[in-house]
């Protein structure tokens, strides 16, 4: 049965394994060993799939702040999950808002990962060199690291790149993101070494992107005076402009009521 699964997904992304094998071997022609043809072509997937990161983080944004209200649509219709679910879907409708536009990177990201798991499988049969293409004391990058050092740095670099994310998400959530490179680790623990190639770059330029978005992007969080400036009433300007056209108001009332008196009192003369 596993076999059966190993060969079907291998025949459902052997266009995108051609594809990747085929970029691998140009870098390499090119003189660049093996285990660097592999972080080059990982920095150019992940660099192709940035705007997708982009779109993911303001998904997730437009959910937290939708978060408010959505709470009140559920201690509202707590007894009626199907009217629940339908004015969760208006309130999506009007702020344009798709759910699980948070997911869909994810999604690419696997098969991705899959045929890079097959390109490098097949590269250790198929090319004598990429046994040697390694770096330090990874040589052979279709074996497994004999030392688990490569897993250990793929946990690691994972837990950074994720620790950005967590600190705009729940709580329960962002342990449960603490969490999840330790299993993942666990399960690629005996993968080859030119997989955890591809996978500790791809943490290491998700890393990057995510700094550059939650901190200079649309994941930055809005200061203070932002806040207030968007809870501002539309049509009736901003706060520095209410104040003037309120000072204004007065002085020009005042002028009046000063003139107002003056007739008076030249009247009783």
């Amino acid at each position: 049965m596993i076999e059966q699964m190993i060969e079907f997904l291998q025949n459902l992304f052997s266009p995108l394994i051609n594809v990747f094998g085929g970029v691998l071997e140009f870098f390499y022609s090119q003189g660049a060993p093996w285990w660097l043809s592999i972080v080059i072509l990982t920095v150019i997937v992940r660099s192709l799939l940035f705007p997708l990161t982009i779109k993911q983080v303001r998904s997730m944004r437009a959910m937290q702040d939708l978060k408010p209200e959505m709470d009140k649509l559920r201690a509202r219709y707590k007894d009626d999950r199907q009217k629940q679910q339908e004015e969760l879907m208006k309130l999506y409708q009007e702020r344009q808002v798709n759910p699980l536009g948070g997911c869909f990177p994810l999604l690419i990201q696997m098969p991705i990962f899959i045929t890079m798991f097959y390109v490098i499988r097949g590269f250790g049969d198929t090319h004598p060199s990429f046994t040697e293409g390694g770096l330090l004391w990874f040589q052979d990058l279709s074996s497994m690291d004999p030392y688990y050092i490569l897993p250990i740095l793929s946990a690691v670099t994972m837990f950074a790149s994720m620790e950005i994310t967590s600190k705009n998400v729940d709580p329960q959530q962002r342990w449960l993101m603490r969490i999840m490179p330790v299993g993942i680790t666990v399960f690629l623990l005996t993968f080859p070494a030119g997989l955890f190639m591809y996978w500790i770059t791809s943490n290491l330029v998700t890393l990057v992107q995510n700094y550059l978005i939650y901190n200079y992007g649309p994941g930055k969080k809005p200061t203070r005076s932002e806040k207030q400036q968007e809870q501002l009433p539309k049509g009736r300007g901003s706060a520095a402009e209410r104040r003037a056209a309120s000072q204004n108001g007065g002085g020009k009332a005042g002028q009046s009521a000063k003139g107002g008196r003056k007739k008076r009192r030249k009247k009783r003369r």
